[in-house]
């Protein structure tokens, strides 16, 4: 009896995990965090009426969810002043890259993103047997002369680039995104991964044209909006590019229920608004912490914050695992310098209370 015959490639591929879940962690440790601060969450959660939305849809979970978005897309339309011809709404953004990859790359085809910006991308390019070609961070900033111009050397089909940026909570302003667009070789597609953008300055975000065919712009309602577990991402670009979606996207990939829940919340900017001011004052507080404890908070744009460590990644991995010990869930960057911190999410005060209450004891730990 024989098992499936994989693809050449599927078979060369080993199997991994980007991220190993809380939920993992917590069945390995046989008992829950105190404080999940590691995901990147909106711990503040969404919208009172996208919660009554959604509650309200689940009566009508047994049919599918409008292949065609149609409410959601023509409402984010609006809100962007483009045409709803400009939308696709996909299974967050992490699936939207899944289809952009499957249209764009091909075995051996060049793509161009930075060393340690956000593995998920990377798996959809292997997966699909692209070439990755990856340049250095600049300090703490993704590098966007270093991408131009390693795409313009390799031909790449596709450029990735995160602002702000995970995992280091970085950004660049709207005019070194607008610069960056403008040099975008002939042939290439930069995919703008704005997930952060909400909580981001005034100024971060660039005034894109919608049918501008050298950039495609992703946004999600994970972040800022507070409803990661929905699973609704979108995508802004050039009409005919947003109809090839149609020809390789699930059409029923989405859930009635994040689709009633998303058009509420868009529809609630006072509460993203109110979360806004959340996520800034927890940032304040983790620049607290850290300072509290001789480290230093990087200066975020997202809804996280990553803390230099002072050492290398072996120490900040030793924090990690003493944090983890005493139930406060974090996470790091994967790749050196990088590695020399770790990432803690914004939380409530009941949660930064935890994390300040376990943070030097974890230091004395991993010191002694």
């Amino acid at each position: 009896m024989t098992g499936p015959r994989y693809t050449q490639l599927v078979a060369s591929l080993p199997a991994t995990v980007p991220f190993v879940g809380p939920e993992t962690q917590e069945r390995t440790r046989n008992r829950p965090f105190a404080a999940r601060l590691g995901a990147n969450e909106n711990l503040f959660g969404p919208s009172p009426k996208a919660l009554e939305a959604m509650a309200k849809a689940t009566r009508d979970v047994w049919m599918y969810g409008d292949p065609e978005n149609h409410d959601l897309r023509h409402a984010l339309a609006a809100h962007h002043r483009v045409g709803p011809e400009n939308i696709v709404v996909g299974e967050g953004i992490d699936g939207l890259l899944g289809y952009l990859v499957r249209m764009l790359v091909g075995p051996g085809d060049a793509v161009v993103t930075s060393e340690g910006a956000y593995p998920t991308f990377n798996f959809h390019v292997a997966g699909f047997g692209g070439t990755l070609q990856k340049v250095p961070y600049r300090g703490d900033h993704e590098d966007p002369e270093a991408l131009i111009a390693r795409a313009r050397d390799t031909r790449a089909k596709l450029i990735y680039l995160a602002n702000p940026d995970n995992p280091m909570g970085s950004w660049h302003n709207a005019e070194t995104i607008s610069r960056m667009i403008a040099a975008v070789p002939e042939g290439t597609l930069l995919a703008l991964d704005e997930a952060y953008v909400e909580l981001a300055p005034e100024g971060t975000a660039p005034a894109i044209d919608a049918d501008d065919p050298r950039v495609i712009r992703m946004r999600t309602f994970s972040k800022g909006y507070g409803m990661a577990g929905a699973r609704v991402g979108y995508a802004i670009g050039e009409a005919g590019l947003i109809t090839a979606f149609n020809k390789i996207r699930n059409h029923f990939g989405m859930c009635r229920i994040s689709q009633a829940g998303a058009l509420a919340a868009l529809q609630d900017q006072p509460h993203l608004a109110d979360i806004r001011a959340k996520v800034a004052a927890a940032r304040d507080e983790i620049g607290r912490i850290a300072s509290a404890n001789g480290l230093v908070a990087l200066p975020s744009a997202t809804n996280f914050v990553t803390v230099d460590c002072g050492q290398d990644g072996s120490f900040a991995r030793l924090v990690l695992a003493e944090l983890i010990a005493r139930d406060i869930f974090v996470r790091m960057p994967f790749v050196a310098p990088h590695d020399r911190c770790i990432r803690v999410s914004c939380g409530r005060p009941e949660d930064l209370a935890r994390f300040a209450e376990a943070l030097p004891e974890a230091l004395v730990a991993s010191r002694g």
